[in-house]
C-alpha cells in the first residue's frame, strides 16, 4: 500500500526575514500562517498562497546576523528552484509594474512557458504554465 501524500512545504534558508516577508507576502501575497511568535522578526515563517506553502528560516540566530550574508551561505541558492503554477506573462506585466527586474518569458522545448526570477536570497523562482497547442 502506497503512502497518501497531500502536499509538500520547502523550507529555504534566508539571511534577512524582513527582506523574505517584503518580497513573498507583500509582493507575492502570500499570507502568513503562522510564525515563531515574533512577527516580521520571527526566525521561522509558514507562509502560503492558494495551494502553495512556503517556510521561511532565517539563518542566524537573532542578534548574531553578519552585516552582509557571506557568499558561502547562498552559493547554491540559485539550483534550488521553486515552480508556481502560474500564467507566466500576467506574471510578468505584475512584475513589471512593480518596477521589478525580470526577463520576458520564454518557451520551454518540453512544452512550458515559464518566467525565471530570483527571489531576495538568490533563490530560483519559475512561474510557469503548459504550452497550449493551437
Amino acid at each position: 500500500m502506497a503512502i497518501e501524500i497531500q502536499g509538500m512545504t520547502p523550507l529555504i534558508q534566508v539571511f534577512d526575514m524582513r527582506r523574505s516577508l517584503a518580497f513573498y507576502r507583500d509582493v507575492l501575497g502570500f499570507e502568513v500562517v503562522s510564525d515563531s511568535g515574533n512577527g516580521d522578526d520571527s526566525s521561522w515563517v509558514w507562509i502560503r498562497k492558494d495551494e502553495c506553502h512556503l517556510m521561511l528560516n532565517d539563518q542566524y540566530e537573532p542578534g548574531n546576523e553578519p552585516i552582509e550574508c557571506p557568499a558561502e551561505r547562498i552559493r547554491w541558492h540559485g539550483d534550488t528552484c521553486l515552480y508556481f503554477g502560474a500564467d507566466p506573462d500576467a506574471a510578468y506585466k505584475f512584475f513589471k509594474a512593480r518596477g521589478i527586474k525580470v526577463d520576458p518569458p520564454n518557451d520551454a522545448p518540453y512544452g512550458m512557458r515559464q518566467l525565471y526570477l530570483l527571489d531576495p536570497d538568490g533563490y530560483n523562482l519559475c512561474f510557469q504554465s503548459e504550452l497550449k497547442n493551437e
